[in-house]
Order: structure tokens, then sequence, then C-alpha cells
């Protein structure tokens, strides 16, 4: 079997692979291009035959999903770009007859715009310089030896794009044809593999620090219990499934390194062709957590090799952390200026009598993003196998009402009131036929934690703008004011409603950026 030889716990910002044949050199191809981002610009150096374009074109055929896509030689043109996501362009120098004529050809346009691939880029030295990283092909027999340089941080990408593979390589039966699949607001990425003929996935997921301490000595991560590793998703998918839930079945899982190997559930989403809510998708959804919170869940949960999880509680520590996200982010975004002390302890003093409200409140397993990026339609199946779940990894035991304002109030498309209305009722005729259930009560808990769901979100959304630099998901912020609007008409949110139109935040004022 061909094999690439390499040190994937290398620290330093170069590293040498042995790519004994061509094979192992279009392996290469994918596992450098998946390790790639928007910007970087890899230089590729060797003698004629060294395999320069053979690794370019895996590399182009990868981000195109299409192993036969036509990837002709740019000798002559320079430039051959790709509408791939992002988008590649792929520039041979040999020809260059003057360095200055770099700029004719749109080079600092394609990396703006995506990833460019360069081969002899001796001829430009400024190429060299701006490169991410530096690959130098040297014939070995009847393959080849590639010496890489690069930045340290595009040298941590490639390590784990390699350690990526090496660890589909020790599954059983080895996984093979790497693709992009997705990613999300967090560090996770996802890719599709080929496992015995069917697809699969991979997660990436490499542990979290838990950053500095915020209060009482503890980070942000350790107050709100958010997953620092792959052990709960493992530890939590295995328990749905033995509840004949949807979730991934577990093929491989690396806890320490954050590497799982797990099935592809499929394509389907909560939406229709016109990307708008399939009201039967949602129902069918929102009895599956009818379904689920029937079951009795031991918070000791087994992950793998004799590790087990606890699922932390949902307490008012966490919850608590959470608003104040609203507070920090959100507030002095629409305020411009931060909230003063006497503000901030209004704020706290009335969702401190709300957290007092959900002391009687029925709990279970809460999985805390149910809503339809994170949910598969199986409509091909029955009952709850219709509904595929995949992302539970920060799951509590909470007040159940959490999930359904989740499903009922989606962040990412609009659920019209009527719609909300009855997949609440349904929920509830659900609960109601599988024994004893205090309708009134799942009332008011539901409009609590749908209004301290939505508060948090919009605080993080405000930060992945301000502190991250995704300012996509401001789009969704007057949608999650309707929801407001029409949640705090609840007689257990008055005090809040009064607070939140005091601030103004719920004004038609967008939230703008700071000067």
């Amino acid at each position: 079997m061909s094999a690439i030889l390499y040190d994937t716990h290398t620290a330093a910002a170069s590293l040498t692979l042995h790519l004994p044949d061509e094979t192992a050199t279009l392996r290469f191809g994918e596992d450098l291009v998946l390790a790639l981002r928007r910007g970087d610009v890899v230089a590729l150096s060797g003698d004629l035959g060294a395999g320069k374009s053979t690794l370019a074109r895996a590399m182009i055929r990868t981000l195109a999903d299409d192993p036969a896509h036509e990837v002709p030689s740019p000798t002559y043109t320079l430039v051959q770009t790709y509408e791939t996501l992002p988008p590649i362009a792929h520039v041979d120098l040999y020809r260059l007859s003057n360095p200055q004529e770099i700029e004719e050809l749109g080079f600092e346009e394609a990396t703006e715009a995506g990833i460019v691939i360069c081969e002899w880029p001796e001829r430009v030295p400024a190429v060299l310089a701006r490169a991410s990283l530096h690959l130098s092909f040297e014939t070995a027999g009847d393959g080849r030896n590639v010496a890489v340089t690069a930045t340290p941080e595009a040298m941590a990408r490639l390590s784990r794009s390699l350690s990526a593979r090496a660890f589909l390589d020790t599954t059983e039966p080895p996984a093979t044809d790497r693709r992009r699949f997705f990613g999300d607001a967090s560090a996770r990425r996802y890719e599709t593999v080929q496992r015995g003929g069917a697809t699969a996935i991979l997660m990436d997921a490499p542990r979290q620090s838990d950053g500095a301490p915020i209060r009482n000595g503890l980070p942000y991560s350790r107050i709100a219990h958010l997953a620092e590793d792959v052990t709960p998703f493992v530890a939590i998918a295995e328990a749905l499934r033995h509840h004949r839930f949807a979730a991934p079945k577990i093929f491989a899982a690396d806890l320490d390194r954050g590497f799982v190997l797990l099935s592809h559930l499929g394509s389907d989403t909560m939406l229709d062709a016109a990307g708008r809510t399939a009201p039967e998708r949602y129902e069918a959804a929102a009895l599956t957590l009818a379904a689920l919170h029937a079951e009795s869940w031991e918070p000791a949960m087994p992950a793998a090799g004799g590790v087990v999880h606890t699922v932390p509680d949902y307490d008012r520590g966490a919850m608590g952390i959470e608003v104040e996200l609203l507070l920090d982010w959100y507030v002095p975004r629409m305020l411009e200026r931060p909230a003063s002390p006497g503000e901030r302890a209004e704020f706290l003093e009335v969702w401190a009598g709300l957290f007092d409200e959900l002391r009687d409140a029925e709990t279970s397993l809460v999985l805390r993003d149910y809503h339809s990026p994170n949910i598969i339609w199986r409509g091909e199946r029955e009952g709850i196998d219709r509904i595929g779940i995949i992302d539970f990894q920060d799951a509590m035991i909470g007040p159940a009402a959490y999930d359904l304002a989740s499903l009922a109030q989606d962040a990412r498309v609009d659920v019209a009131p009527e719609l909300e209305m009855h997949l609440v009722s349904a929920y509830a005729a659900a609960r109601k036929a599988q024994g004893p259930f205090d309708a009134y009560g799942f009332e008011r808990a539901y409009a609590i934690m749908a209004v301290q769901r939505l508060s948090k979100i919009l605080g993080i959304f405000v930060r992945l703008d301000e502190r991250d630099g995704k300012p996509q998901y401001l789009r969704h912020i007057p949608r999650l004011k309707t929801y407001l609007t029409r949640t705090l008409g609840h007689p257990s949110l008055a005090a809040l409603r009064t607070l939140y139109a005091d601030w103004g935040l719920l004004d038609e004022t967008e939230a703008r950026r700071p000067r």
C-alpha cells in the first residue's frame, strides 16, 4: 500500500514527506488542499516531471469533488481559474518574462478571492515571500521527496490534516476520498469520506482550551458546560442510539486527538425546496422531542475505552452566563455604550427571578442546538427514525422546554406564529398521551427558556461579527427580535418585557457596527 511518511507531531514550520508513487501524491493533494483557506498561496518548486502538476491537479479535483475534472496545464495561459469553494487559481510562471508582469495576472485579486497554487515561483521572488506553504519536489526512485516549509499557522493546519489521514488509515475498512463537507460557528470541521462503498463523515474537533478565567476562577466554557473535546459527542451519540433515536453511528474515535468517524444520516433538511419551513418535518421533529423527553436519561454515559461522560446540569450558572452575552455584546452595540453598573444589576435581578420560576420545571436531556441546521429529514423512514440528530455535544440535563423553543423559534429560518403554536400543541398532546404532563408549567418554562435562548443568541451573533469577523450571522437578528416580541407577552416575562423595552432592544434599529 502506498504511504506517506511524516511526523504529525512536529512543532517546526518545516517537514519532509516521501511520496513513493503517484497514488501517494494524489492522497497528499487531498490532505493538503483540505488544510487550506482563502488567502493561502502554495508555491510548488522542482524540476520538470517532479510531480508539481500532478499534485496541483489532485488539489483542484478534490475541491471540485470530481476525480475526472479537466485541469489543463497553465504553461501557456499562465493562469487557470476554477470556481471551487473556495475558488482556486492555478498559476505557472515558467514562461513569465518579467517579474513585474505578475500584477497583470491578477495575482493579488486571486489571493483575496481564494487559494493560489503557483508553479515555478522562483521566477517572482515576491510570490515566494507571499507563500503560506512552499513545497520543493525532488525525484527519489519511482517516487519523490517533498520538503515543505510554511508559516507556523499554515503548518499547524497541514499537520492536523495529515493527522486526520493517519486516523482514517487506522479504521476498518480504511476511509478514503476525503472531501470538504461543512463547518459551523465553532472550531469543528467536517469532511465526507468513502468507507466500504458508502459515504461516512469525519468530524475533526481538536480539544479546545478553557480560555482565561472570567468568574470564580473559571473560564466561560466551564461555567456554561461547553464540550471541550469529542468525548461528550461520542457518549451522547451512543446513548441516543441505545434509546432508538437516529444519532450517527460511531465507527471509530480518537478521543485524545479529536477525530470521530461516523455514519452519514442523509442530506435532506427541515426546509422545502424553496428554503422555507416544511410543517410536516417540523411536526415530526417536535414529536421526536416528545418521545425523547418521555425517556429516562442517566447522566453517566459511556464513551469509549472505559471513558465515561457525565452530562452536566443546565444550572443557574450556565443559564446566567449565557444571557449575560446579550448584556456584554448586544446591548453595547444597540446602546452604543456598555451597560452601566445599575443597568447590569437590574438585568441580573430580573433574570434571577425568572430562574427561580424554573425550579419546578420538568427536566430531561437537553440537546441545546435542536434546529434546522442540525436536524436531518429522513422521510422514507417511520416514527422517530425520520429525524436525524447530529449536534448534541453540549447537551445538559435541564428544562425540557428549551429544545422545543429551539425548534419552534428557529434562529436560521422564519417560523410563522401559527406553525409555532401548532408545534407546541402537537408536542403537548403527545406528552399527555404518554402519561401525566403539567401543561401549564411547561408553557411557562417554554416562554422563559425561549427568551433565555434568544437573548443568548443575540449576544453570540454580535460576538461572531465583532470578535470573530463573521458578519453573516447579523442577518438573523431581525428574526430573533420578532420571536422575542412574540414571546415577551407571556405574563411571567412582564418585568423582562419592560426592561428590554426601556433599553430599546427590540426597536427596528439595526445592530450597528462600533465606530
